[in-house]
């Protein structure tokens, strides 16, 4: 199984700027190992359960929900079953199509 995951998370009560918050979140992934790529709307990652996944986004808001009083959250999921590897491979496959055209 595969639940690949775009999310952004961010508080919206630290004024304009909120990557300070943001870099907390983004240590998450380096000190857990979690492959992810960051992107300027939010980040997206791959784990091998939906349980996994939203044990994920929940140690995000709990570096955030010390010190902030509001936090905004979207999160998308595709979860398949049978597959893993998906961050790569949609890529891939996209990238693989442009080379033929």
């Amino acid at each position: 199984m595969s639940a690949l995951v775009e999310f952004a998370m961010f508080p919206t009560d630290k004024g304009e700027s909120v990557s300070a918050y943001v870099s907390r979140i983004m240590k998450i992934f380096r000190e857990h190992g979690i492959e992810h790529q960051l992107t300027p709307m939010g980040t997206i990652f791959e784990c091998d359960t939906v349980e996994e996944a939203t044990n994920v986004i929940n140690l995000a808001y709990s570096v955030l929900e010390p010190d902030c009083n509001r936090v905004y959250t979207t999160i998308k999921m595709d979860i398949r079953k049978g597959k893993s590897g998906r961050m790569r491979q949609k890529i891939a496959s996209i990238q693989k199509h442009l080379s033929d055209t």
